[in-house]
């Protein structure tokens, strides 16, 4: 597994990601501290960094001030509720590789990732590959998705949901993996906005496409299921 550093001192976030990465390969270490994240950082045994400013004890550009002065091609990614021009620019800067305000999505953190790693390491496969199920073919990069070859208008939300089950062919789905991939870490688990966007969905794709699972959530039905 690909062994990433998360110095942030939000459990929830650090779980929400952690857990993210693990399902795609990836071995996550968490720093709550800027500290302790200097330190684990020195080890030399992590490909990547992924950094919060907002830290207890330490600012977050000083501990990528530290990070740099021992190691200047470690990648840096910074994730933060800090958001302004002057912040991004002082992030990058400072040696930060890559700058990704929160609120944010664990597909574009992930492809942010992915892209970062230093040369050679293997990473799993692009973020953006075209998806193909059936009849049905999602373009990332063009953010298209057609449906016998007609493109299909979906919203922001509807397209990354699409995405999340294109990407999981003939797997369930919960409620709450579907929720921490299209909408991160903006919603709390008790929330329906899953049940509204599958609906959302099922009426532009076809109602047969997504089946429930009782008491456990959706999946996308086989070409066989989706044609019968």
């Amino acid at each position: 597994m690909i062994p990433l550093l998360l110095i942030e001192d939000e459990e929830r976030i650090a779980g929400f990601v952690t857990k993210g990465f693990a399902a795609e390969g990836y071995a996550v270490t968490t720093a709550g501290t800027g500290a302790e994240g200097i330190a684990l950082a020195m080890t030399g045994a992590f490909d990547l960094v992924i950094l919060d400013l907002g830290l207890p004890d330490v600012d977050g550009f000083e501990v990528l001030s530290r990070i740099r002065a021992q190691d200047g091609e470690l990648p840096v990614i910074i994730l933060t509720a800090r958001s302004s021009a002057e912040d991004t620019v002082e992030g990058l800067s400072s040696g930060a590789d890559d700058y990704m305000p929160k609120p944010f999505r664990f597909a574009e953190l992930l492809a942010r990732v992915r892209l970062r790693l230093r040369p050679g390491t293997p990473a799993p496969a692009p973020v953006d590959a075209v998806l193909r199920h059936g009849d049905l073919e999602l373009d990332p990069a063009a953010h298209l998705l057609t449906l016998s070859g007609e493109p299909v208008n979906l919203s922001a939300r509807e397209f990354a949901l699409a995405e999340e089950f294109l990407r999981h062919p003939g797997q369930v789905l919960s409620r709450e993996q579907l929720l921490d991939g299209v909408w991160g870490a903006d919603f709390e688990s008790g929330s329906n906005v899953v049940d509204v966007y599958v609906r959302y969905l099922r009426t532009k794709i076809g109602a047969s496409r997504i089946l429930t699972v009782r008491g456990l959530g959706y999946r996308l039905a086989t070409v066989q299921e989706s044609a019968g």
